[in-house]
């Protein structure tokens, strides 16, 4: 797996966790090994831009995703994953620490920011959550995946809560 983590924030993240966790994900989502990942963490300001620029929506937002290749996880055991650029994900730090201190299991900002690697992998591989059913779905893996990457990291305590929209 080829992941890039390109932090240009200015703020002191785990990118090393970020790195780790991302993999687990598209690991989990049996996604191709030789698939490639870019990860940018960036400051509120050029997070903003891109939300307005993308979204059409003011401020900053805690992650996006942009896709490239539209992969999808295989469909069964057995099926050989594609492979192919997965595409970019945008972390915003700030927006991540503000969550993470708001959230109902008060988390850090490196939580948070792993918690939204792992939803911006799943934005990547098609998964959504403007629908209940979507949403069930998106957050029940996004649970599962936080929550296997810790408990092999033999990280104790609550795993964050999902924080994101």
């Amino acid at each position: 797996m080829s992941i890039d983590v390109n932090n240009e924030s200015g703020t002191e993240v785990d990118e090393q966790a970020v790195l780790d966790i991302a993999r687990y994900a598209l690991a989990r989502m049996r996604i191709h090994p030789l698939s490639e990942l870019s990860v940018i963490v960036v400051d509120a300001e050029a997070m903003e831009q891109l939300h307005i620029q993308w979204m059409d929506l003011p401020g900053p937002t805690d992650v996006m995703s942009f896709p490239m290749d539209e992969l999808r996880p295989p469909s069964k055991d057995d099926d050989e994953p594609p492979q192919g650029l997965l595409g970019d994900i945008v972390l915003c730090p700030e927006v991540a620490a503000k969550q993470g201190a708001e959230a109902p299991t008060q988390h850090s900002m490196d939580e948070e920011l792993q918690l939204l690697t792992v939803h911006g992998v799943l934005h990547l591989l098609g998964y959504d959550h403007e629908e209940p059913d979507e949403k069930a779905e998106m957050f029940g893996l996004q649970a599962a995946i936080v929550d296997g990457w810790r408990a092999e990291r033999g990280l104790t305590g609550p795993s964050p809560a999902p924080t994101v929209s």
